[in-house]
């Protein structure tokens, strides 16, 4: 299952493809952790260390017959002493038996020692997960001829000798301590004919719906503006600077107060834009004034406004998800204004690019669905002008994205 989700994941996040996943999965330092006390009914294997915590009805000890004896104490470090600091661990390599003398024999003996109260505690773990059953069972080594003194199956025999031994088919003898739950009673079936299955049950539910396709309204049919050169020349990009300036403006300025908005406008510029000239940025900074300061657009930028709200509602069989630049929350409409940066602002209705309106009708056409009972207006603010231009209810209508064709679009 986590192959699984690790697997959606990288193919939701990027290009789809074995190698890539591969590289991807190698390169993850993520740990993937149980489920403490889950089991849904499966079978767990685990250390000792692992079952910290858990329990479940039946545990069964599978290595109890291991010679804790059988492998040497493991790192071993001997104290080193450090003047005016605490003394450091050197770690110590393996040693032969004759070369264990003195400091180094003292600490392989205490290592030896917390090894066996470490392996003491382990089997009271082991023991105490067990809710209702506990099998406790184990294996000779090949050279073994009998059972290590200080194994846990050693030390927990004597604990059965009391009982007699009983015959077992898998094992040949078994020891028991207490007494088995009850066997469940066997279920009898009844002779009436059981019904047979409703017809639905054998009728097969066809391929899975495919979700839709989430619609982006930026880009939302196609746009008769012209495109841009390939090569732009200093002029465009110095245009294009302009209006994501003015934009971003816009966005920050209505939260401050009128009277410390010039201050901050030319601060801002400053750090943003320290590379154009002054002239420049004075003219942006007096290009986004000017609009903050319109009666006419005042309630756009008032108090009720919203800055880049995003937005996402199913319309018809679509899913329309993207951000709108203003939102404006009126007693009896909502407004949405989105800014256009174009460096030919359109004087009317009649010059917006097609796609402009298809974008705007898919706003008005989510906020719709989200907000049923409110009016739902919209207009477009060319920033370079700048001017506003609002977009009538019957456009807005005839261009909802519900009753427009769906289109796929691959990337090239």
């Amino acid at each position: 299952n986590e192959l699984l989700n690790a697997a959606f994941g990288f193919a939701a996040g990027g290009t789809a493809s074995l190698v890539g996943f591969l590289q991807w999965f190698d390169a993850n330092t993520s740990e993937l952790k149980r489920e403490a006390g889950r089991s849904d009914g499966l079978v767990r294997v685990m250390t000792v260390h692992g079952a910290k915590g858990l329990q479940a009805p039946i545990v069964i000890l599978a290595d109890a017959a291991d010679d804790p004896d059988k492998s040497p104490p493991r790192g071993l470090t001997l104290a080193e002493p450090v003047p005016g600091a605490e003394a450091r661990q050197v770690p110590l390599p393996p040693l032969r038996k004759e070369e264990k003398v003195g400091a180094v024999a003292m600490a392989e003996e205490r290592a030896a020692r917390e090894e066996r109260e470490e392996h003491w505690r382990l089997l009271y773990v082991a023991m105490t997960r067990a809710e209702e059953a506990l099998f406790i069972v184990g294996t000779l080594g090949g050279k073994a001829k009998q059972l290590a003194p200080d194994s846990w199956y050693a030390r927990l025999q004597p604990l059965f000798d009391a009982g007699e031994p009983l015959a077992d088919d898998l094992w040949g003898v078994r020891r028991e301590v207490g007494t088995q739950a009850p066997r469940p009673s066997r279920i009898v079936l009844p002779d009436e004919p059981i019904a047979p299955l409703p017809e639905w049950t054998l009728r097969p539910i066809g391929p899975e719906p495919r979700p839709p396709r989430p619609l982006a309204p930026s880009s939302s049919g196609e746009d008769s503006a012209a495109d841009p050169p390939s090569a732009p020349s200093p002029e465009l990009r110095a245009a294009a600077t302009r209006g994501v300036l003015i934009h971003r403006l816009l966005e920050r300025l209505p939260e401050l107060p009128q009277t410390e908005r010039a201050a901050a406008a030319a601060r801002w510029l400053d750090r943003t834009a320290a590379d154009l000239p002054a002239a420049d940025l004075d003219e942006i900074a007096r290009a986004a004034l000017s609009v903050l300061s319109d009666p006419q657009w005042a309630a756009v930028f008032g108090p009720d406004s919203l800055a880049e709200v995003p937005i996402a509602a199913t319309v018809g069989e679509r899913v329309v998800a993207g951000t709108i630049d203003r939102l404006v929350l009126g007693a009896d409409a909502i407004r949405i204004i989105d800014y256009k940066t174009a460096r030919r602002p359109p004087t009317d209705l009649s010059q917006v690019p097609l796609g402009y309106i298809r974008q705007m009708a898919a706003y008005a056409a989510a906020l719709r669905a989200i907000h049923p009972a409110q009016r739902i207006e919209a207009a477009l603010l060319y920033t370079h002008a700048p001017r506003l231009i609002a977009i009538p209810q019957a456009l807005l209508e005839a261009h909802n994205p519900a009753l427009v064709p769906q289109q796929e679009s691959f990337a090239r």
